[in-house]
């Protein structure tokens, strides 16, 4: 995956644009850094902890079951927060996923927290 500043949609399978890559971070839609991508086109969430693969439609996919052969990587230095694209192309036509692959921006977007949500968030003290 060559680098690029280009801002790439992410789309879900219905066809949504849920997400954007400007190689090699991932934002969500309010611009807050979600995960990164390898040159694998792995896709990691902000605690370095793997998420799925990177299809070429674009969609972050992931098996069913698990894959726990991949080791957690070391997240990079978390990237500012960017402006969302203000237009965006219509999603291409997506392929049907087997039974045993899921589109993880729409059954379990949770994977891709920003720094800020859960146990990372701040202390209001």
């Amino acid at each position: 995956m060559a680098v690029s500043r280009k801002s790439i949609p992410i789309y879900t399978s219905e066809g949504d644009f849920q997400a954007f890559l400007v190689y090699p971070n991932l934002y969500n839609l309010s611009g807050e850094w979600i995960g990164w991508v390898s040159e694998e086109r792995d896709v990691y969430d902000v605690t370095g902890n793997y998420v799925g693969w990177l299809s070429k439609d674009p969609r972050i996919l992931r098996k069913r079951t698990y894959d726990y052969t991949k080791p957690r990587r070391r997240p990079p230095t978390g990237p500012s927060r960017v402006t969302a694209p203000a237009t965006i192309p219509l999603a291409p036509m997506m392929a049907e996923l087997s039974y045993d692959t899921i589109d993880i921006l729409m059954e379990e977007p949770e994977r891709l927290p920003t720094m800020d949500s859960g146990e990372f968030r701040a202390d209001m003290d």
